[in-house]
């Protein structure tokens, strides 16, 4: 009864909004229209799925008197009998849908993220793919208009990544970007190796929520600083300039390095940040046990056997062993083409919730 009572609030705030919306004063009005039309966008898809369930209903229970009457004859029957089997399929698959669409936002898939790669198990090879990786989720925040922010890099010799801190903001970034906490497997032949044999190697990402100062304060007593050179590529000014900062976080023996711009002050302000993200996700973790097994299995060490997911280069398969999915198209993949494996994981989650809302109410 709640739910009915939600949909038939959303499709009379839908019907009002239509109606405002055809205002002229509403139009000549740029701010207003922009907040009509964001709300109007949130409710079409539920208005629309629960105007297809009003009808699969009034069908189903047409079929239902036709069936009843003696009447109707052998050859009506049972086309009824099979237009009303596959509305009872639709039926359950709109309740399922209506179901995800009332479902509440979660707040923290609306945060900007800091994302952490490190290369882990395979030498140069890990590093070569941590690179892959980065330049992965670069393109995809391009597609998707978020901003990126390198705020560490430590590069190997032969171009790959030891690690690399960067933050994405925009849209909801933690709502897509939250799946790619993990270990992630590389199965492909190294450009060094002259026997064309396969080397496994892994990569480790850990993706963090952004909070702001006033979520999270920081006691300068619990912070020492060391300010240090800057090593790689750069220009001269590195070595003329200390501007990379240190910080550590005494109670807890958190280190963060942040070396990537030349001036000083800016270092210093990404590297709190990126303390800041490790913090709260380890009140968090402290708060809820179910959290606390999420952020334990984030990182890990790195061995092979702890993975969520596999980039087989010779088969050109990518598989997430979290929900068994593949796609066979990995050159799409690594060149941000992430939109399928997104939204996969994004439906598998909302299935979780939505059993686990029911089971509740059972």
């Amino acid at each position: 009864m709640q739910t009915e009572d939600q949909l038939r609030r959303a499709e009379q705030k839908y019907d009002e909004l239509t109606e405002r919306l055809q205002d002229g004063s509403v139009a000549a009005d740029p701010a207003k229209l922009a907040a009509l039309m964001k709300e109007y966008k949130q409710l079409t898809p539920v208005v629309e799925a629960y105007r297809s369930l009003l009808r699969c209903r009034r069908t189903l229970a047409e079929l239902e008197t036709l069936l009843a009457d003696p009447e109707t004859d052998a050859e009506l029957r049972d086309l009824a009998q099979e237009e009303r089997t596959a509305e009872t399929v639709r039926l359950a698959e709109l309740e399922q849908e209506i179901g995800r669409l009332l479902m509440p936002e979660n707040e923290a898939d609306t945060r900007n993220v800091i994302v952490e790669i490190r290369s882990g198990a395979g030498g140069e090879e890990a590093a070569l793919f941590a690179h892959s990786l980065h330049r992965m989720y670069s393109m995809y925040a391009e597609r998707q208009g978020w901003k990126q922010t390198v705020m560490n890099l430590s590069e190997t010799e032969l171009g790959g990544t030891k690690e690399v801190t960067f933050s994405l903001s925009g849209d909801h970034v933690y709502r897509k970007m939250k799946f790619e906490s993990g270990v992630h497997r590389v199965q492909r032949v190294p450009e060094t190796e002259s026997q064309g044999r396969v080397h496994t190697s892994t990569v480790t990402v850990a993706v963090l929520q952004e909070v702001e100062d006033v979520e999270l304060e920081l006691n300068p007593n619990d912070l020492r600083i060391d300010v240090f050179r800057s090593s790689g590529a750069g220009g001269q000014h590195i070595n003329k300039t200390s501007s990379a900062i240190r910080v550590t976080h005494l109670p807890t023996g958190m280190v963060v390095e942040c070396q990537d711009e030349r001036s000083q002050y800016k270092n210093k302000d990404r590297a709190l940040s990126v303390l800041r993200a490790r913090l709260y996700a380890k009140a968090q973790a402290e708060q809820d046990a179910q959290v606390a097994a999420e952020r334990r299995t984030q990182v890990g060490s790195g061995d092979r056997s702890e993975k969520i997911r596999t980039y087989n280069f010779p088969q050109s398969r990518l598989t997430d062993h979290r929900i068994g999915f593949s796609l066979y198209r990995l050159e799409d993949v690594m060149n941000g083409d992430l939109d399928a494996i997104f939204e996969a994981l994004i439906q598998a989650e909302q299935a979780e919730r939505l059993a686990a809302q029911k089971g509740a109410e059972a």
